[in-house]
């Protein structure tokens, strides 16, 4: 029997009409204090509690919208008619004390009770699991827009927000940092708001951390909200004075289990007039910029002052534009304290300017000295207010920034709800092209930017390998003995064949004096000449140029700042090695300085190499000179070749003449009016004309010295100091040797093995995750390719979200339904 009177009680809707009495004073004044005592009592609500509280205000007030305001009979203030448990107290203190209750009674109403608290008690988590409902499609909408606002910045692809718009001086800034909680937007006398501030909120129960994150930046969690109003101020700073405004957005997401979940807008305010360092334009920008973002789907946030008329309100002007029937515009009306309440009243029954979503009144003032978030304090100071003013307790004035924290969730909702099917449809259309694309150029075929950096490092480190063992000790020894053998010819040239007397060397004796100091001197050019150090550094060049080669290739070239580093490490290695390498050849060719011996063997080796590299020389010589006769003329080069001797004969005559005679020639005054004489040949030429006779005379002379080499007397060691070229060329074989020996073991294994290391800690480990994407992003077609993966990854990602969301509108949508067919 309870069970069926529970039913019938739960599905029965009686409206009782309102009664209204006229109270004795006394019963008011007893019934007052009552309800001070009782508000004075802390309370402690969560934002689901301000949520459930707000949308229960509301639901009461749509309900009511149509009743007149109650005015007193003896020409009072209009307020709220009294409550029938006034009449039920009147009535008590009235009457005499009741009858004594029967135990049946006393049961029946026990069960009335506990009848009533599980009605309430179902209420309460039927509207609760509405609520988090709400919350939850709220968040996930939220997710949805972050993702596709890093996916694509066209319309199709874009959710609704609420965007903020004011006067500079309308106290918008107050009203968006009493929803966050904390002060954090820039403030100051000057423009300070000159870029968008896309402000995502998110809430997070269970969590009492609260932050705020920059993603465009990446400077991670910033817990100090001082700090995040400092990074604010100097990205707005940024923008040029000759600019003043941008419609770049900052992207700001703040995490706080004391917030909604919201996506707002912070625009620059509008403003009056322009200042002397501000540009005539600056108010038709501000104006333009603000348009842009109050266009459809946006919900417009019309923040004006109470103490300013709603006719010269820049905000509701702007949003009537761009939303005549005010079907998407809230008014918040601040500075609620500034004016009288019959005024502030006035202004938010919305007579004069009407707005479909309607007015809400807010006091933003928290006390001073507040730590932490900053919610609570600002809600008790704005109740006290309110509470105060008993003309803002009236049913259709909505006062009170919890009022507005729940009727922005429940706006926000219904819009991104209305928007949910077409999103649905742009975002499955951009899906199907995504992965068609993907399936056309790539064949379905995922990349990474790890796996490209590790491809990348590894052909780099492949041809290293190769390079390295095509680069040992013969190359190495080849290298140096060229370096050594260009030395030897030019001691040989200037200590022997620029000498008058190299005519003379065949037939001098073993003991002449003159040769002995000769082949001495010659010898000490070679090997005192820093031979540690200079083959050294030939080697490390080599490696250098080797090194860059390497760099400069595919796909390094994309690459710049890797290539860079490449070279440094490699100029670090070899250098680290460097000073070891140079001394130690310097050690072991010591010897060497001061005798060397020369056995048979390597005695006829050196006369085939010298023979050898005089012929190289001549043969050089000769396609040299044939070159200059080619590009000159053989008659043209003959005539200036001649131009030069002769002029060579008559400056040795004058010379002689003058060496003769003791007198030193004095040049006749040139006469300024006489005509200039012109020159017989072209500087140009004559100086081709000298190079052709030196390379004449020193292919003479190599002529000269490769018959003597090839003579008998160059068959013995003992005659040494008659063939110095094939000397020489022993010890430069024997100084090669020696420095080949050591460079190889101190200098090329430790490179050879140390570089790959290199790459592996400098260019792999010591990456992280946004390096890696960077270096792989430089190579266009890598960075084509991640774009499109990831912009399919993140479209099937929402999709996935988006028929998650619509099977639960359907689940809710179905209830209903379901409950009505049941009898």
């Amino acid at each position: 029997m309870l069970v069926k009177v529970q039913e019938q009680a739960e599905k029965f809707d009686m409206s009782i009409p309102e009664v209204r009495l006229r109270v004795p004073g006394a019963i008011t004044e007893l019934l007052a204090s009552i309800n001070s005592k009782v508000k004075e009592k802390p309370t402690t609500h969560t934002f689901l509690d301000h949520q459930t509280d707000e949308k229960e205000s509301l639901k009461i007030t749509e309900s009511k919208e149509k009743d007149k305001n109650y005015q007193s009979s003896d020409g009072g203030d209009g307020g709220d008619p009294l409550p029938a448990a006034v009449i039920v107290a009147t009535a008590t203190i009235n009457s005499d004390s009741p009858p004594e209750k029967t135990k049946e009674e006393e049961e029946e109403e026990e069960e009335e009770k506990k009848l009533a608290k599980k009605i309430k008690a179902k209420r309460e988590s039927s509207m609760a699991s509405h609520d988090e409902q709400l919350v939850m499609l709220t968040k996930k909408l939220i997710e949805i827009r972050t993702i596709l606002m890093s996916i694509d910045q066209n319309d199709t692809l874009k959710l609704p927000s609420i965007v903020v718009i004011g006067s500079q001086s309308s106290g918008k800034s107050s009203v968006l940092e009493a929803i966050v909680g904390h002060e954090f937007l820039p403030k100051g006398a000057d423009m300070v708001t000159r870029r968008p501030i896309e402000l995502t909120l998110i809430h997070t129960p269970g969590v009492k951390e609260e932050y705020g994150e920059f993603p465009q930046l990446g400077l991670g969690k910033i817990r100090d909200f001082k700090e995040i109003q400092k990074t604010l101020v100097d990205l707005n700073r940024s923008v040029p004075d000759f600019m003043c405004v941008s419609d770049e957005p900052i992207e700001l997401r703040v995490y706080s289990p004391h917030v909604p979940d919201l996506t707002l807008i912070d625009l620059p305010g509008y403003i009056q007039t322009t200042s002397n360092n501000q540009p005539e334009s600056l108010k038709t920008k501000i104006e333009e910029l603000c348009f842009s973002y109050i266009r459809e789907p946006n919900i417009i946030l019309a923040v004006c002052a109470a103490n300013v008329d709603l006719a010269n309100s820049p905000a509701l002007r702007a949003s009537r534009k761009a939303d005549p029937l005010g079907l998407r515009t809230i008014g918040v009306v601040t500075k609620l304290d500034l004016v009288a309440p019959e005024v502030g009243t006035a202004i938010l029954r919305n007579a004069d300017y009407p707005l479909h979503l309607g007015y809400i009144g807010v006091v933003c003032k928290a006390p001073k000295h507040t730590e932490g978030n900053m919610t609570g304090a600002l809600i008790r100071n704005e109740e006290a207010f309110f509470r105060h003013h008993l003309m803002y307790n009236q049913r259709d004035i909505h006062v009170g920034t919890s009022t507005l924290r729940f009727k922005l969730m429940s706006v926000l909702e219904q819009s991104m709800g209305k928007s949910l099917y077409s999103i649905v449809d742009a975002v499955q259309r951009e899906l199907e092209e995504a992965r068609y694309q993907f399936k056309v150029q790539y064949n379905d075929r995922r990349v990474t930017a790890e796996s490209y950096v590790a491809e990348t490092m590894d052909a780099l480190k492949h041809n290293f390998k190769d390079f390295a063992s095509h680069f040992g000790k013969p190359q190495v020894r080849h290298e140096v003995r060229s370096m050594l053998e260009q030395r030897i010819l030019d001691i040989c040239a200037e200590q022997y064949w620029s000498d008058p007397k190299i005519a003379e060397l065949p037939k001098a004796t073993t003991d002449d004096i003159y040769w002995l100091y000769k082949i001495d001197l010659a010898s000490a050019a070679l090997t005192k000449s820093g031979i540690g150090r200079s083959t050294t550094q030939l080697v490390v060049d080599i490696l250098m140029k080797n090194m860059e080669r390497l760099a400069n290739s595919e796909p390094f070239t994309l690459h710049p700042t890797t290539r860079t580093q490449i070279m440094n490490f490699t100029s670090e290695v070899l250098r680290s090695r460097f000073l070891t390498t140079s001394d130690q050849v310097e050690n072991t060719i010591k010897p060497y300085k001061y005798e060397v011996e020369v056995t048979d063997s390597e005695w006829a080796d050196g006369v085939k190499r010298s023979i050898a590299l005089l012929e190289r020389e001549i043969e050089m010589c000769d396609k040299m000179a044939a070159n200059i006769r080619s590009t000159i003329g053989k008659k043209k080069l003959k005539s200036a070749i001649n131009y030069v001797l002769e002029n060579e004969r008559r400056q040795d005559q004058e010379k002689r003449l003058s060496e003769t005679s003791g007198l030193s020639i004095v040049e006749e005054e040139s006469d300024p009016d006489a005509p200039a004489i012109r020159p017989l040949y072209n500087p140009r030429l004559v100086e081709k004309a000298k190079e052709a006779l030196f390379l004449r005379d020193r292919a003479m002379i190599l002529k000269y010295r490769l018959a003597a080499l090839k003579s008998r007397q160059c068959k013995s060691v003992d005659n040494k100091e008659y063939c110095p070229e094939a000397f020489l060329n022993v010890i430069a074989e024997k100084l090669t040797y020696t420095a080949v020996m050591f460079i190889q073991v101190e200098l090329l294994n430790e490179f050879f093995f140390q570089f790959p290391r290199e790459v592996d800690d400098r260019l792999v480990y010591q990456m992280n995750r946004k390096q890696i994407l960077e270096f792989a992003r430089e190579n266009p077609p890598i960075r084509k390719h991640l774009e499109l993966q990831e912009r399919k990854m993140k479209l099937e990602e929402v999709m996935e979200k988006l028929n998650y969301l619509m099977r639960r509108q359907a689940d809710r949508q179905a209830k209903p339904k379901q409950g009505s067919q049941v009898p």
